[in-house]
C-alpha cells in the first residue's frame, strides 16, 4: 500500500512508532465505537468504494498477504506444464483461500477475484508475442488461458466474481490485452463484449483500441496463418455484434451504465473501418500489401457467411444502407466537370475489383428499388464523390437487370424537375446517370444516343414546352462543350433536338461550338462509321478499319433480313463522303469470286440494282475480279495460304487457353486470370471473325436445331477447344481447391461464350449431349455439368432459345436447354443423364453453398431436378426407401473429378445430402406424379436398363407405395385412386399430342406413338380401372346402378373444350387425332366403361350411356367415323359391353330391346354402325347370347337382322321382300349394301324402288347423298364418284315419278322430330354443311315440270344458292341460315300461292348480306376449306355456280322480280 496514506490515517502519533497495518486500525475503530449493524454496513460499502476508484489492488494484496497467500500462486494454476499438479489446487481450494483472503481485508471476495483473474490475464497476455503488432493468442498462451478461464467460470458459478470489476481491472491493462483474449471471455461466457466495451470511460479511446485491432486481425487473417479459424470466428462475432447493436432501433439492453454508449462504439468502429479502406482504394493500394490485405479481409465481412447468423434482417439493412451512404458521400472531392470528363473511366469493368466486390455484396441485401431510391436520396441531400457513385450506377445496371426501367423512370422525373424550374443539378445528375449506366453496353441499358433521341427528337421531348426550356438546354449542351468526349458531341450533332424554324439558331449555333471543339480534338464528322458505338466513349476508331467493320456488319443484317440495311441506305444519302470514299471501297475489294454466290456478292448485286455503286466503280471491281481469277498460282497460293491464316488465330486462341490452364494451379496467378479472359476473348473474335462491337446486331432469340444441329468447321473448332479448356481448367482447379474456393474464373470464362458465339456453342452443346452423350469421359461429363451451371448463373442475360420439335414452340432459358438435350429413353441414355444431373446438382451445392436457395433453384433447371430424382427412383432400390436423420450424408466435389469416380455412389451421396434434401422441399423442383408420368412415357422397353419384371414392380412401387398415397402438395394423389387414373390418362393424352412421341416412328394410325413403351403404362391404367371399379361396386348398393358417370368421360370433355373451336385445317386435325386417342383408350379399358356394369329397370340408360352417346353425336359422328358409320372396334366394344351389362339384369332379352329402341333416338349412329359391321359382329353376339340365355336374339338385334337380310335379298335377282321397319334402318341398309357392290350391278335392281314405301326412299335419297359427298372427299372419288351420282339419280327420278317431297331433306333442323333429329345425329356435321353443293350438284338430274310444281322449291334453291356462295366466299354457312319456320313450311305441300313480294324482300334481304361481286372475283375462285378426313381436290364449287340452268335462272328472276337473271 501507498506511503501516503500512513500519516493520513495516524495524523499526530510519533514518526519513529510502528505503522499499523489496514485491519488494526480498523479493529481499533471497532473497539472505540459502539458496534451498530447499518453503520457497519455502510462502512463496507464504502470501504469498496474507495478500493475500486483509488486503490492499487496489488499493493494491497502485497500489505495483506500473509503466509497463506505467499503459497497460493495463480501462475502455477494457469501454467500447464509446470511441475505442481493442478489437482493440487484445485478451484475449490483457491476459491476457499479468496474468501478468508477477502474476510481478513473486509471487502467481498467477488472484487478480490476479479482482480486476481484480471492481473492474471495480463501475465498471459504479456508472454512474448510471434508479432510487433498481435491480435492472437499463440498456442502456449491460449492453453494458459483456458485453464484460468475454467477457474473464473468456478468462481462466477458460485458467485465469487464481480464482472463490472473485472471489466474495469482489464481496461487497466489495455496496452497488454490482445484482442483474442477478450473474445475468450466473451465466447466463454465470463464477461460479454458488450459490458467490456461499455465499461470503458472513454468511448472515443475504445474506438480506436478496436480499430487498430481489427486491422490487425484482418491482416493476420489474409496472410493465411495457422490460427485461420479463430480469426475468421473473432472477425465475425465482432461484426456481428457491431450490427445488431449500433443499428438497432429499439435497444433493449441490460447494461449498468449509459444506454448510448454501445451503439456509439459499434458505429464507430465500423466508420473507421470503411473509411480506411475507402481512402486505401483512392490512394491506390498496391496489390499484396498490407494495407490491401486489410481491406480486402474487411470487405469480405460484407458477405453473408459472415453476417449469416443476424437473424433479423432489419439490422442489417441498415448497416448496408448507412455503408452505402458512406461509400457514396466520403471525401466529396470532384466536381461535375471532373465526372463528364473522367466517367468513361470509371465502367464496372475498369472499378478497383475491391469496391465492386463490396457493390455486389450491398445488393445481395437490398432490392433495386431500395438501392435507387437510397440513391435518389442522398444525391438530393449531400455532397457526393462522383467517382463512387457513378461506379456504384455501373454496378447497379450490371448486377439488376431490373435496374434499367428503374434508372429510366429516376432519369425522367430528373429531366422533367430540370426544365420544370430550370434545376442545373438535376439536368448534370441526369446526364451523367444515363452516361454511366449507357456505357455497361446495351444488355445493361440503352444507349446514349437511344436516350437523347429519344429525349430531345421529337415533339414531346422534355425542352417542347417553351422557349425559356430550349434556351435552357442549349446553355447546358454549350457549357458542357469543354469537358465532352467527341462521342457524344458526335450524338449532339448526328441526332440533334427538334427545334421549332423560328428557335433553329440555337440549334446552329450549338452545332458550330461542337465542331469546332471537334476539329480542335482532331475528330472527323464526316469518317464516322455507319455502325459505330456512339455510346462507349471509346477512342476513335480509324476511318479504314471501320468501314471494314461496317461491311461485315451489313453483310451480317443482309443475311439476317435479306434486304439492304437501312443504315446503309441512309448513308449512301445524307452521308456520301464517307459512303463513297469508305464504305465501298471496303466492300470491293477484289477477290477470287466463289462459284456458288455468298453473302458478301448478293449484297453487292443488290446495292448495284439499287443504283448505290457507281457503274464505273463496279466495273472496276469486276475487272479486279476477274484478273484474280486469270492467276491461276495466285489463286492456287491464296487458297494453300487460307488454311495458315486461320491456324495462326486459331492458334494464338489455343496458346491463350494454355496460359489460363497454368494459372488454374498456381495460388500466386489467380489475380492475372480475369486479364487472361479477356485476351482469349479477344484471340476468339478474331478466329470467328467478329468484331468487338456487337451491339447493333444483338441476338433476341437462338435458332437451334436439336435434333439436327450443324456447324461451320471454324466455328466447330474455336468451340471444341473453348469446351476442352473449360473441362481442362476445371479438373486443375478442382485438384487444388474445391469449386466455392475457385474463385471467379468459370464465371468470367463463361462470359466470353454468352456474346456472338453463344449459338455455336449451344449447337455444339446439343451434338455432344443429346447424340453423344454415353460417349462422353467423366473429364468431360464433369466440365459441361459445371458449364451448364455457369450458363443458368447468367440466364437472365442470355437470349431465349427456340429449338423447334420435340420442345415447346416457346423459347426456352438456356437452362431449361439443357433439360431437353438429355434423353430419357435407352439404358446409355439414363445412365448418361444420370451422370450428367449429379456432377451439375453437386457442383451447385458446392460452388452456391454459401448462397440462398433463390441462386442455386435460378443455376439449373427445374426439370433437371426433377430428372434426377426420376432416375434415382427407378435405378435404385435404396432411393425408394424412406431417409432416416442417421442416413443424411455430407457432400465432396473431390471424389467426383477423380477419372475413376464410381457414380453410382456418388448419386447415392447427393441423394441423401442435407442440403438437397431441403431442396427438394421447394414445389418448383419436387418430382409429381405427372412429372413421373411424362418421363416414363418416354422409356424404350426394348432398350431399358430394367428388365420387364424390374419395370412392372418399379411401376407398382411408383404409383400406389409412393404417389398415390402422397399429398396434392407434394406432387401425390392424396389416396384418390380416381384422381391418380385422371393424371395417368391426361398424361397419355399429351404425350401423344405432342411431338414427343413421333420421334422414333413414322407410324400414321396413332396407336400410341407406334412404341410399345407405353403399353406397360396402359396395363397399370387397366388395372387401376379395374380396382375403382370394384370400389364403385362396392359402395352401391346391390339391384341399383352407379348415379354418376365414368370419370374418363368427363376427362375428354373437358379436354375437348380447351381444343381450338372451328373448322379450320389445324384444329380439325387437332381434334381427329385427341379423339383417335379417346377411342384407343376407351378400346383398351373394359367395355363396362361405355355401358355400365348392368342395367336396371328403373334406371335402364345409365349415366356412362348418355356420356357415350354424347360422345358419339357431339365428336365422333364428325371426326371418327366414315360414311355414317363408326369404326368396326368401337362399334364391337359397346355391344360387348351392353351384352355384358344386359346378362346381368332380370330380363336381358327385354333390356337390349329398350337400350337399343332408345338409340334410334338418342345415337341412331351406333345402329347405322351395327348395320355395317353386321357380318363381323353377328357371330360374336350370338355366341355370347346363346352361352348365357336359350332363348333366341333380342327383337331389336332381329331387326338388323331383317335390315342386312332385306337389303341382301333386294340387290338379289329374285324379288325382293318387304322392307322391315323402321324405313330409317332399312334404307340405311339398304344404302350400305349398295355401296358394296359395282355399278353395272345395281342399276336394274335400283328399279324396284318404284315399289318400297315413301318414308324409305327419303331416308335411302339422304344417305345417297351422303355417300356423294363422301365419294368427293376421299381419295378414291375417281371410282365411286360415277357410281353414287347415278345412284342418286335414281332416286330422285324415282322420288319425282312418285311425287314424293324430297325438299325437306335440305332444310334440317334439331327441332324437326321426324327427319332432322335422327338424320343430323347420323351425318357429320361436314356433310350437312355440303348439302347445297350436293343439290345444285344434281341439278341436271331435277324435272324442269316437277320442281316448278314443288311451291317450296324456289325457297330451297334461293337458300342453298346463298349457302354455296357462302361456302365458295369463306368455306362455311354459318352466315346464312333458313328464316325461322322455313323447315315446317316446306313440310306442308298444299297451300296458298306463293307470295313474290314476301319472298322477293326476303331473297333480296339474303343477297345483301353476301359479298359484293368485285371483292368475290378479288378472293378468287378455289376449292372450299374442308376439315380434314380427305383431299378436296375435286370439289369445285365454282363449277356450281356457274352452270345454274336457264329454267332455274328464270324462275328466281321471277320469284325476285328482278329485271335480269341472277346468274
Amino acid at each position: 500500500m501507498s506511503d501516503s496514506w500512513v500519516p493520513n490515517s495516524a495524523s499526530g502519533q510519533d514518526p519513529g512508532r510502528r505503522r499499523r497495518s489496514w485491519a488494526e486500525l480498523l479493529a481499533g475503530r471497532v473497539k472505540r465505537e459502539k458496534y451498530n449493524p447499518e453503520r457497519a454496513q455502510k462502512l463496507k460499502e464504502s470501504a469498496v468504494r474507495l478500493l475500486r476508484s483509488h486503490q492499487d489492488l496489488n499493493a494491497l494484496l502485497l500489505e495483506v498477504e500473509g503466509p497463506l497467500c505467499k503459497k497460493l500462486s495463480l501462475s502455477k494454476v494457469i501454467d500447464c506444464d509446470s511441475s505442481e499438479a493442478y489437482a493440487n489446487h484445485s478451484s475449490s481450494f483457491i476459491g476457499s483461500a479468496l474468501q478468508d483472503q477477502a474476510s481478513r481485508l473486509g471487502i467481498p471476495v467477488g472484487i478480490l477475484s476479479a482482480g486476481v483473474v484480471a492481473s492474471s490475464v495480463g501475465q498471459i497476455c504479456t508472454a512474448p508475442a510471434e508479432t510487433s503488432h498481435p491480435v492472437l493468442l499463440t498456442v502456449e498462451q491460449r492453453k494458459k488461458l483456458s485453464s484460468l478461464l475454467e477457474f473464473a467460470q468456478y468462481l462466477l458459478a458460485h458467485s465469487m466474481f464481480s464482472r463490472l470489476s473485472f471489466c474495469q481491472e482489464l481496461w487497466k491493462i489495455q496496452s497488454s490485452l490482445l484482442l483474442e483474449a477478450v473474445w475468450h471471455l466473451h465466447v466463454q461466457g465470463i464477461v460479454s463484449l458488450q459490458e467490456l466495451l461499455e465499461s470503458h470511460p472513454d468511448m472515443h479511446a475504445v474506438g480506436s483500441w478496436l480499430f487498430r485491432n481489427l486491422c490487425c486481425l484482418c491482416e493476420q487473417m489474409e496472410a493465411s496463418c495457422q490460427h485461420a479459424d479463430v480469426a475468421r470466428a473473432m472477425l465475425s462475432d465482432f461484426v456481428q455484434m457491431f450490427v445488431l447493436r449500433g443499428f438497432q432501433k429499439n435497444s433493449d439492453l441490460r447494461r449498468t451504465v449509459e444506454p448510448e454508449k454501445m451503439p456509439q462504439v459499434a458505429v464507430d468502429v465500423l466508420q473507421r473501418m470503411l473509411i480506411f479502406a475507402l481512402d486505401a482504394l483512392a490512394a491506390g493500394v498496391q496489390e499484396e500489401s498490407s494495407t490491401h490485405k486489410i481491406v480486402r479481409c474487411w470487405f469480405g465481412v460484407f458477405s453473408g457467411h459472415t453476417l449469416g447468423s443476424v437473424i433479423s434482417t432489419d439490422p442489417l439493412k441498415r448497416f448496408f444502407s448507412h455503408t452505402l451512404t458512406q461509400i457514396l458521400t466520403h471525401s466529396p472531392v470532384l466536381k461535375a466537370s471532373d465526372a463528364v470528363q473522367m466517367q468513361r473511366e470509371w465502367s464496372f469493368a475498369r472499378t478497383h475489383p475491391l469496391l465492386t466486390a463490396l457493390y455486389r455484396r450491398l445488393l445481395v441485401m437490398l432490392s433495386a428499388e431500395e438501392l435507387v431510391g437510397h440513391l435518389q436520396e442522398v444525391l438530393e441531400t449531400q455532397e457526393v464523390h462522383w467517382q463512387r457513385v457513378l461506379s456504384f450506377v455501373s454496378a447497379l445496371v450490371v448486377c439488376f437487370p431490373e435496374a434499367q426501367q428503374l434508372l429510366e423512370d429516376w432519369v425522367a422525373r430528373l429531366m422533367a424537375q430540370a426544365f420544370e424550374s430550370c434545376q442545373l443539378d438535376s439536368m448534370v445528375t441526369a446526364f451523367l446517370v444515363v452516361r454511366q449506366a449507357a456505357l455497361e453496353g446495351p444488355s445493361a441499358f440503352l444507349s446514349y444516343a437511344d436516350w437523347f433521341k429519344a429525349s430531345f427528337g421529337s415533339t414531346r421531348g422534355y425542352h417542347g414546352c417553351s422557349k425559356k426550356a430550349l434556351v435552357f438546354l442549349f446553355t447546358f449542351l454549350s457549357d458542357l462543350v469543354p469537358f465532352e468526349s467527341p462521342r457524344y458531341l458526335q450524338v449532339h450533332i448526328l441526332h440533334p433536338p427538334l427545334v421549332p424554324s423560328k428557335y433553329r439558331s440555337l440549334l446552329t449555333d450549338y452545332i458550330s461550338l461542337a465542331k469546332t471543339r471537334l476539329a480542335d480534338l482532331k475528330v472527323s464528322i464526316e469518317n464516322m462509321g455507319l455502325y459505330e458505338d456512339l455510346s462507349s466513349a471509346g477512342d476513335i476508331t480509324e476511318p479504314h478499319s471501320q468501314a471494314l467493320q461496317d461491311v461485315e456488319k451489313a453483310i451480317m443484317v443482309f443475311e439476317h433480313t435479306g434486304k439492304i440495311p437501312v443504315t446503309v441506305m441512309e448513308a449512301s444519302i445524307f452521308r456520301r463522303p464517307y459512303y463513297v470514299s469508305h464504305f465501298l471501297p471496303a466492300l470491293l475489294t477484289p477477290r477470287v469470286l466463289p462459284k456458288v454466290p455468298d453473302s458478301r456478292v448478293a449484297f453487292i448485286e443488290s446495292l448495284k440494282r439499287a443504283d448505290k455503286i457507281p457503274p464505273s466503280l463496279y466495273s472496276t471491281y469486276c475487272q479486279a475480279c476477274s484478273a484474280a481469277e486469270e492467276k491461276p498460282e495466285d489463286a492456287a497460293l491464296g487458297v494453300r495460304a487460307e488454311p495458315s491464316s486461320a491456324e495462326e488465330p486459331l492458334g494464338q486462341l489455343r496458346a491463350a487457353l494454355g496460359e489460363l490452364r497454368a494459372s488454374m494451379t498456381d495460388p500466386s496467378q489467380r489475380d492475372v486470370i480475369s486479364a487472361q479472359v479477356a485476351v482469349i476473348s479477344e484471340r476468339l473474335r478474331a478466329v470467328l471473325g467478329h468484331n468487338e462491337d456487337d451491339s447493333s446486331v444483338e441476338i433476341s432469340k437462338i435458332q437451334l436445331s436439336i435434333n439436327t444441329p450443324r456447324l461451320e468447321p471454324r466455328e466447330h473448332m474455336a468451340v471444341d477447344l473453348l469446351l476442352t479448356s473449360f473441362c481442362q481448367n476445371l479438373m486443375a482447379a478442382s485438384s487444388v481447391a474445391p469449386p466455392e474456393r475457385q474463385g471467379p474464373w468459370a464465371a468470367l470464362f463463361v462470359r466470353t461464350m454468352c456474346g456472338r458465339v453463344l449459338p455455336a456453342v449451344l449447337t455444339r452443346l446439343c451434338q455432344l449431349l443429346r447424340h453423344q452423350g454415353p460417349s462422353l469421359s467423366a473429364p468431360h461429363v464433369l466440365g459441361l455439368a459445371a458449364l451448364a451451371v455457369h450458363l443458368g448463373e447468367s440466364r437472365s442475360a442470355l437470349p431465349e432459345v427456340d429449338v423447334g420439335p420435340p420442345a415447346p414452340d416457346a423459347g426456352l432459358p438456356v437452362p431449361a436447354l439443357f433439360d431437353s438435350l438429355l434423353t430419357c429413353r435407352t439404358r446409355d441414355s439414363l445412365f448418361f443423364c444420370l451422370k450428367f444431373c449429379t456432377a451439375a446438382i453437386s457442383y451447385s451445392l458446392c460452388k452456391f453453398s454459401s448462397q440462398s436457395r433463390d441462386t442455386l433453384c435460378s443455376c439449373l433447371s427445374p426439370g433437371l431436378i426433377k430428372k434426377f430424382q426420376f432416375l434415382m427412383f427407378r435405378l435404385f432400390s435404396e432411393a425408394r426407401q424412406p431417409l432416416s436423420e442417421e442416413d443424411v450424408a455430407s457432400l465432396s466435389w473431390r471424389p467426383l473429378h477423380l477419372p475413376s469416380a464410381d457414380w453410382q455412389r456418388a448419386a447415392l451421396s447427393l441423394w441423401t445430402h442435407r442440403t438437397f434434401r431441403e431442396l427438394l422441399k421447394e414445389e418448383d423442383v419436387h418430382l409429381t406424379y405427372q412429372d413421373w408420368l411424362h418421363l416414363e412415357l418416354e422409356i424404350q422397353p426394348e432398350a431399358d436398363a430394367l428388365s420387364d419384371t424390374e419395370r412392372q414392380d418399379f411401376h407398382q412401387w411408383a404409383i400406389h407405395e409412393h404417389f398415390l398415397p402422397e399429398s396434392s402438395a407434394s406432387g401425390g394423389c392424396d389416396g384418390d385412386l380416381q384422381a391418380a387414373c385422371t393424371i395417368l390418362v391426361n398424361a397419355l393424352m399429351d404425350f401423344h399430342q405432342s411431338s414427343r412421341s413421333y420421334d422414333h416412328s413414322e407410324n400414321s394410325d396413332l396407336v400410341f406413338g407406334g412404341r410399345t413403351g407405353n403399353e406397360d403404362i396402359i396395363s397399370r391404367l387397366q388395372e387401376m380401372v379395374a380396382d375403382l371399379e370394384l370400389q364403385q361396386d362396392l359402395s352401391v348398393p346391390l339391384g341399383h346402378t352407379p348415379s354418376q358417370g365414368h370419370f374418363l368421360f368427363e376427362i375428354f370433355r373437358r379436354r375437348l373444350q380447351a381444343l381450338t373451336s372451328g373448322w379450320s385445317v389445324a384444329a380439325s386435325l387437332q381434334r381427329q387425332r385427341e379423339l383417335l386417342m379417346y377411342k384407343r383408350i376407351l378400346l383398351r379399358l373394359p367395355s363396362s366403361v361405355l355401358c355400365g356394369s348392368s342395367f336396371q329397370a328403373e334406371q335402364p340408360i345409365t349415366a356412362r350411356c348418355e356420356q357415350f352417346f354424347h360422345l358419339v353425336n357431339s365428336e365422333m359422328r364428325n371426326f371418327c367415323s366414315h360414311g355414317g358409320a363408326l369404326t368396326q372396334d368401337i362399334t364391337a366394344h359397346f355391344f360387348r359391353g351392353l351384352l355384358n351389362a344386359c346378362l346381368r339384369s332380370r330380363d336381358p332379352s327385354l333390356m337390349v330391346d329398350f337400350i337399343l329402341a332408345k338409340c334410334q333416338t338418342k345415337c341412331p349412329l351406333i345402329l347405322t354402325s351395327a348395320l355395317v359391321w353386321w357380318p363381323s359382329l353377328e357371330p360374336v353376339l350370338l355366341c355370347r347370347w346363346r352361352r348365357h340365355c336359350q332363348s333366341p336374339l333380342p327383337r331389336e338385334l332381329q331387326k338388323l337382322q331383317e335390315g342386312r337380310q332385306f337389303a341382301s335379298d333386294f340387290l338379289s335377282p329374285e324379288a325382293a321382300s318387304l322392307a322391315p321397319n323402321p324405313d330409317w334402318l332399312s334404307a340405311a341398309a339398304l344404302h350400305f349394301a349398295i355401296q358394296q357392290v359395282r355399278e353395272e350391278n345395281i342399276r336394274k335392281q335400283l328399279k324396284k324402288l318404284d315399289c318400297e314405301r315413301e318414308e324409305l326412299l327419303v331416308f335411302l335419297f339422304f344417305f345417297s347423298l351422303m355417300g356423294l359427298l363422301s365419294s368427293h372427299l376421299t381419295s378414291n372419288s375417281t371410282r365411286d364418284l360415277p357410281k353414287a351420282f347415278h345412284v342418286c339419280a335414281a332416286i330422285l327420278e324415282c322420288l319425282e315419278k312418285r311425287k314424293i317431297s324430297w325438299l325437306a331433306l335440305f332444310q334440317l333442323t334439331e327441332s324437326d322430330l321426324r327427319l332432322g333429329r335422327l338424320l343430323l345425329r347420323v351425318a357429320p356435321d361436314q356433310h350437312t354443311r355440303l348439302l347445297p353443293f350436293a343439290f345444285y350438284s344434281l341439278l341436271s338430274y331435277f324435272h324442269e315440270d316437277a320442281a316448278i310444281r314443288e311451291e317450296a322449291f324456289l325457297h330451297v334453291a334461293v337458300d342453298m344458292y346463298l349457302k354455296l356462295v357462302q361456302l365458295f366466299v369463306a368455306g362455311d354457312t354459318s352466315t346464312v341460315s333458313p328464316p325461322a319456320g322455313r323447315s315446317l313450311e316446306l313440310q306442308g305441300q298444299a297451300g296458298q300461292p306463293c307470295g313474290t313480294d314476301n319472298k322477293s324482300s326476303s331473297f333480296s334481304a339474303a343477297v345483301n348480306t353476301s359479298v359484293p361481286e368485285k371483292e368475290l372475283l378479288t378472293r378468287g375462285r378455289g376449292n372450299v376449306k374442308m376439315p380434314t378426313l380427305g383431299h378436296v381436290g375435286d370439289m369445285r364449287i365454282d363449277s356450281c355456280l356457274g352452270h345454274v340452268p336457264a329454267w332455274l335462272a328464270i324462275q328466281l328472276d321471277y320469284f325476285c322480280q328482278s329485271p335480269s337473271p341472277v346468274v
